[in-house]
């Protein structure tokens, strides 16, 4: 049983190990080698080929779930940087996240953590929280220079 859930894997960039035992990745993509030709070696291979809008996955099942969706508003894929990290319907993309956060913390399990990392390359930060149901507990409030944030919420059960 995987105890981590990485529900938009993407090109697995963030991990040290890209094939941790223990965690499950999915991507509604799965692209080889040399799609993008400025990264070349870069594919995105996913467990599973699924949407985090909606995961065919228990409830309460993993200990930690990680949340990267993408973080650009685009109508094509056909731009380098959705190839890499994929991209958000500009008319869908409250619903979409939306839904995204909804799913990971159902299947989060009580007393679990989610990670969640944010670009603010096309949305601020403050209008995705404004979308979701639960409050992070800590992250970098600023977020840095690169304009990247990353925040933990915790299912605590009361």
């Amino acid at each position: 049983m995987k105890k981590i859930l990485d529900a938009c894997c993407g090109g697995k960039m963030f991990w040290f190990d890209k094939t941790n035992p223990y965690t499950l990745y999915i991507d509604n993509r799965n692209c080889e080698a040399g799609h993008n030709p400025y990264r070349p070696n870069h594919t995105v291979k996913p467990d599973i080929i699924m949407d985090f809008r909606k995961m065919d996955l228990p409830d309460n099942s993993f200990k930690l779930v990680v949340f990267d969706p993408p973080h650009l508003k685009l109508r094509s894929d056909e731009i380098n940087s959705a190839k890499l990290y994929g991209c958000l319907n500009p008319d869908t993309w409250r619903e979409d996240l939306t839904k995204g956060f909804n799913e990971c913390w159902r299947v989060l399990a009580e007393d679990g953590v989610l990670i969640f990392k944010w670009h603010e390359s096309s949305v601020k930060i403050g209008e995705v929280l404004k979308l979701f149901s639960q409050k992070p507990l800590f992250g970098n409030r600023q977020g840095t220079k690169l304009n990247t944030h990353w925040l933990v919420f915790m299912k605590i059960k009361p």
